[in-house]
């Protein structure tokens, strides 16, 4: 079997809020806005939006699914979480710097960058 994942939505419950919050963390615009569904497209994979309330389903937020998005490096890692909720604060695990934060509609989200020579909280 060959599989790949080229995509993943975060359950939303502003579409605008989530938008601005996303054009804002990724540095680029939506790639196709919709009021139930939009999208961002991350050199090649689709972050999705769903406006689940306004297609009626529920949704129970958990922890057991953390989209993990990378930087270049520490500095930016840093830079990107300024002024962010920080659920599980910066620290080297292996090869790499890793944190959590929480998104504007309460969804968590993992921030990693890979260490280098130098390297300073």
């Amino acid at each position: 079997m060959n599989c790949t994942i080229r995509s993943l939505y975060l359950c939303v419950k502003d579409m605008d809020r989530a938008i601005r919050f996303y054009e804002s963390f990724l540095e680029q615009p939506v790639t196709g806005r919709d009021d139930l569904y939009s999208v961002f497209d991350v050199n090649g994979f689709r972050l999705g939006l769903f406006a689940y309330e306004k297609a009626g389903e529920d949704h129970t937020y958990g922890s057991n699914c953390l989209p993990s998005l990378e930087v270049d490096c520490l500095d930016i890692l840093k830079k990107k979480l300024e002024g962010l909720p920080v659920i599980f604060e910066c620290k080297r695990i292996g090869n790499n710097w890793v944190s959590e934060f929480e998104d504007s509609e309460g969804n968590h989200i993992e921030l990693t960058a890979p260490v280098k020579e130098g390297d300073k909280l």
